[in-house]
């Protein structure tokens, strides 16, 4: 498969794995698992699908890749300018330790001393395509992973998750792949002393070894109900997601929102890996037709992934979409979200 297919699958995986766990995040399994009955995809506005910073965080990061792709200090630069302009166009979606992170930004505090200590989920969206682009270059690929990182939260579990996101994306991109040697990369994004994540992996794989479902495994970490947005609950389950369902993207990601919680991420990630093992067309064109996010729309995400898959590592424009128009998308998407949570409350 050609490298431009899995970039551009990777980030209309990431969208439609995200605009199709919107609507049911934070909701349990069970209650889930209601609003599914009989198939049904719910979309946030009349059937149509929305995207939340799932997916702009992974555009952002595509597009300072497209612009710094040779050392790892501009590129961080390259992306916290645009996270200074994403955080003031108000987007609803934000999570806490990016938005303190970016104000820090905003207060002149430079990228590498602005992360804040937490382990959300923020370095996990920008993670998969860092990994894919820099496939076969690793000193680049954790070099720029820990920068991204750095730059919104500090805590070392965040790091973890996000190693390990880059290198199952970075697994898909090889030619040589086989799966121990994936989970002894898993294994070791931390060192010997992190028995909680070592465990999990072991976990996942002795999981696949046996074939077991999604929401199996999650019960089994300890994740019956939902899927926190702790980055060692989401990161995991979005691999064992795209692991068992490898070649089907939609199982994939219905299997990661069936577990509930932080339905958008889990399926966003999820959505990344296997778009970019399947590419774009094996992505389903019933979901894809529903996209109606503008202007960060399909379009626009096509074209940054044919443009970051041009193998060049000299720096080049970024490809130019009506991001100035989002204050006024994001005052939309607010008014859509909050008449969304008060039709939830009333059912």
């Amino acid at each position: 498969m050609e490298r431009r297919d899995r970039l551009v699958g990777l980030l209309l995986g990431q969208a439609l794995g995200d605009a199709l766990g919107l609507p049911l995040e934070g909701l349990s399994r069970e209650r889930v698992a209601r609003r599914r009955a009989g198939g049904r995809v719910p979309g946030m506005l009349f059937g149509r699908l929305l995207v939340s910073d799932d997916t702009e965080h992974a555009l952002l990061t595509a597009q300072a890749l497209r612009r710094r792709p040779d050392f790892a200090t501009p590129f961080v630069a390259a992306l916290a300018w645009r996270l200074r302009w994403w955080f003031i166009s108000l987007p609803p979606g934000v999570g806490m330790a990016t938005a303190r992170a970016s104000l820090r930004l905003w207060l002149g505090v430079p990228p590498d001393a602005s992360g804040v200590d937490s382990a959300g989920n923020g370095p996990c969206m920008r993670a998969p395509v860092i990994g894919l682009r820099f496939a076969y270059d690793e000193n680049r690929r954790m070099t720029f992973v820990q920068a991204s990182t750095r730059l919104t939260h500090t805590d070392e579990r965040a790091l973890v998750a996000a190693r390990a996101l880059a290198e199952a994306a970075a697994w898909i991109g090889r030619v040589d792949r086989d799966l121990a040697s994936l989970a002894e990369r898993l294994r070791t994004c931390s060192d010997a002393r992190d028995v909680e994540w070592r465990a999990r992996i072991d976990h996942l794989f002795a999981a696949y070894a046996r074939a077991e479902s999604v929401d199996s495994v999650a019960t089994r970490l300890g994740l019956g109900d939902a899927v926190s947005g702790f980055a060692y609950d989401t990161a995991p389950m979005a691999i064992y997601a795209w692991l068992r369902h490898r070649q089907d993207p939609v199982a994939a990601i219905e299997a990661a929102i069936a577990c509930g919680g932080d339905t958008d991420t889990v399926a966003a990630l999820t959505g990344a890996l296997v778009g970019a093992d399947v590419g774009t067309r094996a992505l389903p064109r019933e979901w894809l037709g529903r996209l109606a996010d503008w202007p960060l729309s399909e379009k626009v995400l096509r074209r940054v992934g044919e443009a970051l898959a041009r193998d060049e590592d000299v720096p080049r424009r970024a490809v130019w979409w009506w991001w100035p128009l989002m204050p006024v998308r994001n005052l939309l998407m607010l008014l859509i979200v909050l008449a969304h949570g008060v039709r939830r409350w009333l059912r």
